[in-house]
């Protein structure tokens, strides 16, 4: 019976494969294969091990391994003897598996197959996200829209400026992925303190060998398990990547509230909306984002405190890190393809935006007048006062920013009507906003 959302609402069985029980122990066979190759080749084992090895692998159930560990109380040990059961009886391959390894040399390595996994599913997921994001920001290049800071509105944006915004900043994402997976997708056999004492004259190039045919790189000096500064940074990004996602969703769940309505999520024909209020139209995909984000977030700070181990290592980690690597991924990829969902299927309303960007009457314009002031000479502290002054009286009267800067004769001596009236238009106060816009497109599209 499932009781975790994971198992049955959030995520895809694509991403919950990589982190499911059965991964795991195909993962850890691998690596089991994968060093008696190496020692083989060194020959610290007999030839024709491996191989039996490998067959014997290939019969192991997680149904077996589970039988075994209920009597041993021990998860590797138990996957050692699944192998071992399997051999020729005949032959002593048995006696070779997990040759010179500790347990963390083969779950550390195992889980760099997993993490290297997940970021592959990751990235397919950022570069859909990105692709949806440039789409947007090219097709809303010249929506023009109120700006806000604060909370309050400023001067005109476009709205295919924030979507590249958020479009460079998944990429930046992608970049640090691409940095990250160097740090993650590393293996060990180091042996029980890290000495690589019981791998023998050989050690060296057992660890080698193993790693290479794992496709991982090799750690460079360990005790007995990785240091989780690696694992941090990996559980770190995805906080910082579901962060981008709440950012996102959080501006669509405000720019969607009815007292500005510029856009909306995508509204199916019979969703509905609320139980008792029938006319809702409600964000609940940017809200179940957002929500989501906080958990991954959380699992930040666990896995920081995972890297804090005794000496050589303790075992504190390890039950917490069987949770934080297998949510934090399966949530992280259900955030990405949710907010991909969201902004594919984002509807804008052209009316609530011009109404919006036009609710102040030109008050919103003041930067605009006080700029041309400066550079005609009146200067720009002088000219700040005098709009400021200007901006404040509409406000207080319920007059136009026109209405407001034409009873001040010090300003009409600067500016005329009809140059105020072009420095009040919001179509012609966007900057550069659309040329960064496609050279953010042009770069991202390549």
């Amino acid at each position: 019976m499932a009781i975790h959302p994971i198992d049955y609402r959030y995520g895809t069985d694509e991403i919950r494969s990589v982190w499911s029980e059965e991964n795991k122990l195909r993962r850890m066979l691998d690596v089991e294969v994968a060093l008696a190759r190496a020692e083989e080749a060194t020959g610290d084992v007999p030839e024709g091990v491996a191989d039996e090895i490998s067959d014997a692998a290939e019969e192991v159930t997680l149904e077996r391994v589970k039988e075994i560990e209920a009597e041993i109380h021990h998860d590797v040990m138990a996957v050692v003897r699944a192998v071992e059961e399997n051999c020729d009886e005949e032959s002593d391959a048995g006696e070779y598996i997990h040759f010179g390894a500790t347990s963390n040399d083969i779950i550390d390595t195992a889980d760099a197959l997993r993490l290297r996994e997940s970021c592959g599913i990751l990235e397919n997921r950022l570069v859909a996200l990105r692709g949806a994001l440039i789409e947007k920001a090219d097709e809303h290049k010249r929506t023009v829209c109120a700006g806000r800071t604060h909370g309050q509105v400023g001067v005109p944006t476009t709205w295919g400026h924030r979507f590249a915004v958020w479009a460079s900043e998944v990429d930046r994402h992608l970049d640090r992925l691409d940095e990250l997976r160097e740090r993650i997708e590393v293996g060990q056999m180091s042996g029980a303190v890290g000495t690589q004492a019981s791998f023998g004259e050989n050690a060296r190039e057992i660890s080698r060998r193993t790693m290479e045919e794992l496709g991982l790189r090799e750690e460079e000096v360990s005790t007995q398990v990785i240091a989780r500064d690696r694992h941090a940074e990996y559980v770190g990004w995805l906080a910082n990547v579901v962060t981008t996602l709440d950012k996102v969703c959080t501006n669509v769940r405000n720019m969607q509230r009815t007292e500005i309505a510029e856009v909306e999520e995508g509204f199916g024909k019979d969703q509905v909306g609320s139980s008792t209020m029938p006319h809702k139209r409600n964000p609940v995909k940017s809200e179940n984002v957002c929500g989501l984000a906080r958990v991954v977030r959380g699992f930040a700070e666990t896995q920081l405190q995972n890297n804090v181990l005794w000496e050589e290592r303790d075992l504190t980690n390890s039950s917490s890190e069987r949770v934080v690597f297998t949510e934090a991924s399966v949530l992280a990829d259900h955030c990405i393809r949710r907010t991909k969902n969201v902004v594919e299927d984002l509807g804008f309303r052209d009316d609530e935006i011009r109404e919006n960007l036009e609710a102040l009457d030109g008050v919103n314009m003041a930067e605009a007048v006080m700029m041309e002031l400066a550079r005609k000479g009146y200067g720009r502290q002088k000219g700040h006062e005098a709009v400021r002054r200007a901006a404040m009286r509409a406000h207080d009267e319920g007059l136009t920013m026109k209405e407001s800067l034409m009873q001040d004769d010090e300003i009409t001596g600067w500016l005329d009507e009809d140059e105020l009236e072009t420095l009040l238009n919001p179509d012609g106060y966007t900057g550069t906003s659309v040329e960064r816009v496609e050279e953010v497109v042009e770069r991202l599209s390549e």
